[in-house]
């Protein structure tokens, strides 16, 4: 079900952003006082609307640390006699674009094709970039605390076979007009729908947000 992001996740975001950037900069005794009760007002503000313990969503906020900047995710689009591959998530059974955030020292195209080795089996080589999308304004994934930027890169398989990798159930290719339900938080229906634009319009940009 696509919904829109709601305002208080929009506020505890950016309270977030601004007192994990705020610690990263101080070392006035005071100040740091106020960017920690800050942080326990968007910790109060996620709680009180989703049900989330406190400790759990406080101890996810303090493990961010230094300047507040965008996470990258990376996603393969892989396809094979018109058939999209998808591997199926563990954790929501949705399923989804085989891809995982980004690691530091590794660069977006030998990362994306490393995330598609490990989940699904297939090796790959990234050969361009689909789109750059601000996870942050999809309406298909609202409870996300920090800021994503997710990069879709078009891969052809150079080698391997179908294998499960570790939290993933099932690898598989499906048709452009029978999608399975998808893990919306890690793939939406206009990225798949993107993709397939542009791999019938080799032509056209990369699509940005």
């Amino acid at each position: 079900m696509e919904m829109d992001t709601p305002k208080w996740l929009e506020w505890a975001r950016e309270i977030q952003a601004l007192c994990q950037t705020g610690l990263a900069n101080t070392n006035d005794l005071f100040d740091i006082h106020r960017y920690q009760r800050m942080r326990e007002i968007a910790v109060e503000i996620v709680h009180t609307h989703s049900g989330i313990p406190k400790e759990t969503i406080l101890d996810d906020f303090r493990s961010q640390l230094g300047y507040a900047t965008p996470k990258v995710d990376v996603r393969g689009a892989v396809l094979q006699e018109g058939r999209i591959l998808l591997v199926r998530e563990g954790s929501d059974r949705g399923w989804s674009l085989p891809g995982g955030w980004g690691d530091v020292g590794v660069s977006p195209s030998k990362m994306v094709a490393r995330e598609v080795w490990e989940e699904s089996g297939f090796k790959v080589k990234a050969e361009r970039l689909i789109g750059l999308y601000d996870q942050n304004f999809s309406p298909y994934a609202p409870l996300q605390f920090y800021h994503v930027y997710k990069l879709i890169f078009l891969c052809t398989i150079t080698g391997g076979r179908p294998r499960p990798g570790d939290d993933i159930l099932a690898v598989d290719f499906f048709d452009r007009a029978k999608p399975p339900s998808l893990s919306t938080m890690r793939t939406s229906k206009k990225m798949l729908a993107d993709i397939f634009v542009h791999v019938e319009h080799p032509e056209l940009p990369a699509y940005f947000d």
